[in-house]
């Protein structure tokens, strides 16, 4: 195995890469692969209010989880930047429907935080 970074829309991963072998063009393996979800490559195609982060910075509290239910104002999580701390408010009230951030996640400005039903 080897270990890889890769950035992808701005977020940093760290990657373990492994080499299967190939018979007449076809992979194998006895592993399971898992694919990406729907959410996971394309972002804009939840419905909902989209809540992005307003500048760049590392996400360093999350304060609601998924399925709950924010009132418009609500501090959702925390960002840091430049040294200071950064309330991320609910735009509207509504449900979370997905959160694509965790606790110590880098993000960049306008990067979509989570998505409110």
């Amino acid at each position: 195995m080897k270990k890889y970074r890769v950035k992808v829309n701005g977020k940093v991963y760290e990657v373990e890469l492994e080499e299967v072998a190939s018979t007449e063009g076809k992979v194998t393996s006895t592993d399971n692969v898992e694919k990406p979800t729907q959410s996971d490559v394309k972002v804009e195609s939840n419905k909902g209010h989209k809540v992005l982060s307003f500048m760049q910075g590392v996400i360093v509290d999350i304060k609601v989880k998924e399925n709950t239910s924010v009132t418009k104002g609500q501090t959702l999580a925390i960002l840091e930047a430049m040294k200071m701390e950064n309330e991320i408010v609910a735009p509207v009230s509504g449900v979370v429907s997905k959160i694509f951030v965790s606790k110590q996640d880098p993000v960049e400005n306008q990067e979509v935080i989570m998505i409110i039903n």
